[in-house]
């Protein structure tokens, strides 16, 4: 059943969805709105197994079906602790009749509905996930310690797999682009990334080389020492403002951290 959803507003947009009787729609902790009264509410440790059935008992094999499907429901905790993800979920279900329910990011910025059909997963930066159907499962997925730790925000991506609705939201304006009509890879801001589809291959290089212009890129330029790759045939999701660049511009009007003529390499804050 297709998730009925529409994206309002302009520097801070939310998702207004509706629901039918008995569809249910999951979120992170921290991205709900509003809803209509007739819709419940529940916040669980785990995310939705595709059969919507969240983290109650399958009601099949006993005491070992409930203790692998508690390890699992720990396993999924863990690996959002690690990641710095929300520890719960909050599911909403239409009772009686239709309903409505809004949801938000976090960030001034744009949201972006995605449909998934099966055959293609969807992979997102961290925290950029809002909401999704119950037939969408989240999970988390590494890019690679060598990546991860050239990157900064490449290390850990939020992975969406199975059908329906998953909705995402992030900072700024969005454009989409696909690598392929770009000669198969495009370079950006390792914090531009918003969302790509399964196939595209994410890395992180460095910025120039160990010489002069390396070097007057990285201090100067502005985007620290390394940038985010993309490559392949399939749909790019950017974001226009990146979480480092909005942090400075707030410490900067609070007359705190400025980053000066080194591009945030180095900081004038004093404590």
């Amino acid at each position: 059943m297709t998730l009925q959803q529409e994206i309002v507003g302009n520097a801070m947009q939310m998702a207004v969805v509706n629901l039918h009787p008995g569809q249910t729609v999951y979120c992170e902790a921290g991205k709900f709105l509003f809803k209509t009264t007739n819709v419940t509410m529940e916040t669980r440790l785990s995310g939705p197994s595709g059969q919507g059935n969240g983290d109650r008992p399958s009601g099949g094999g006993g005491m070992g079906g409930m203790l692998r499907q508690a390890m699992g429901t720990a396993m999924q905790v863990g690996q959002r602790m690690l990641a710095g993800e929300s520890l719960a979920f909050q599911y909403f279900t239409s009772q009686g009749g239709p309903g409505t329910v809004g949801f938000a990011g976090v960030l001034p910025g744009e949201m972006r509905a995605l449909e998934l059909d099966g055959t293609r997963a969807w992979f997102a930066e961290k925290d950029a996930f809002v909401a999704a159907e119950s037939t969408v499962e989240f999970g988390i997925a590494f890019a690679g310690g060598r990546t991860g730790m050239s990157g900064g925000e490449g290390f850990v991506l939020e992975k969406f797999t199975g059908y329906g609705t998953v909705i995402i939201a992030g900072a700024g304006n969005f454009i989409d682009l696909n690598p392929a009509d770009f000669g198969g890879r495009i370079e950006v801001d390792t914090g531009c990334v918003v969302a790509f589809e399964e196939g595209i291959r994410y890395g992180v290089q460095r910025v120039g080389g160990l010489n002069r212009q390396g070097i007057m890129n990285a201090v100067f330029g502005g985007e620290g020492l390394s940038l985010a790759t993309l490559e392949g045939n399939g749909r790019v999701i950017l974001q226009s403002l990146t979480i480092e660049s909005l942090a400075n511009a707030l410490r900067k009007a609070q007359g705190g951290d400025k980053q000066g003529p080194t591009g945030g390499l180095f900081s004038t804050h004093t404590g």
